[in-house]
């Protein structure tokens, strides 16, 4: 258990069960293996991600802008690109659970922050919160983290992601 633990059980406790969020996920929250393993090391093992649906987020691309000391060098956000797409899957996410996803997509710690994204899915266009880096914390200082992209890939494939999708991830192809 980390010393955001009492934080977000908090918040759960305050939020509103009845008020489900739309959670476009597209990075290494996706990696089922690694995402158990967090909530294991957090004392989450109650929750559980639910199956998502593949979704495509409209008009963004990734950008590694976010220097890591934990992944050891630059992870993804999203940035505005017309035209452009990012793949990850549409969740719904039960609003007592979303300070767990804050927690571990580091809204807590200010690395992140919410945005919302324009998402098709199932052949129509819907609105979802997806997490980018804080504007105050990004960067371009450094390399982008080898094994934040291994990551990324690793869930990419495991959440069913397009074949030509992931293989631009391995790539490390972002702006």
């Amino acid at each position: 258990m980390d010393s955001h633990y009492d934080q977000v059980m908090k918040a759960r406790e305050q939020a509103d069960a009845n008020a489900p969020r739309r959670y476009f996920a597209y990075s290494t929250i996706l990696d089922r293996a690694a995402f158990d393993e967090w909530k294991h090391q957090h004392s989450y093992g109650f929750f559980e991600l639910p199956e998502g649906r593949l979704a495509e987020a409209l008009d963004v691309d990734l950008v590694y802008d976010f220097p890591s000391r934990w992944w050891g060098g630059r992870v993804a956000g999203l940035t505005d690109v017309p035209g452009a797409r990012v793949y990850g899957r549409l969740f719904e996410i039960p609003g007592k659970d979303w300070p767990i996803v804050q927690h571990k997509e580091g809204f807590v710690t200010s690395m992140c922050v919410e945005r919302t994204v324009r998402v098709r899915v199932d052949g129509q266009e819907v609105e979802a919160t997806a997490f980018v880096t804080n504007p105050r914390r990004a960067s371009s200082d450094g390399p982008v983290s080898p094994r934040f992209v291994e990551a990324l890939v690793r869930g990419a494939k495991s959440a069913g992601l397009p074949a030509d999708y992931v293989e631009k991830l391995a790539r490390g192809e972002a702006r």
